[in-house]
């Protein structure tokens, strides 16, 4: 079985798409069938992978946009906190072998 987290961010419509359009999701597979979790080097391994996804599925905006980078700056917040939240249960052995959904929506 692969063991990995999945990251998912649902990000607001834009002023490019149409009103009514859908949001878009983006997500990111977090593998870990590589890390002994049960040290604390596998468990920071992790860690940090999970905070490079949640970079990623968040995106960045230019410096100029204030507003859209407190919009990524709370997507970061929101979804780091409950892939961290996945993670430790992963850590734990709470959910082995099964992926890991987590979701975050970006207002």
């Amino acid at each position: 079985m692969t063991k990995t987290l999945i990251l998912a961010a649902l990000a607001a419509t834009s002023l490019v798409q149409p009103v009514l359009a859908e949001p878009i999701t983006q997500t990111v597979v977090v593998e870990h069938q590589d890390l002994d979790l049960a040290t604390p080097g596998g468990a920071k391994t992790l860690q940090h992978r999970v905070w490079r996804a949640v970079v990623a599925v968040c995106g960045t905006t230019s410096e100029f946009d204030v507003a859209g980078k407190n919009d990524i700056r709370q997507c970061r917040r929101d979804t780091l906190q409950a892939a961290s939240a996945k993670a430790d249960q992963v850590i734990a052995g709470a959910s082995r072998g099964e992926p890991v959904r987590v979701a975050s929506i970006r207002k």
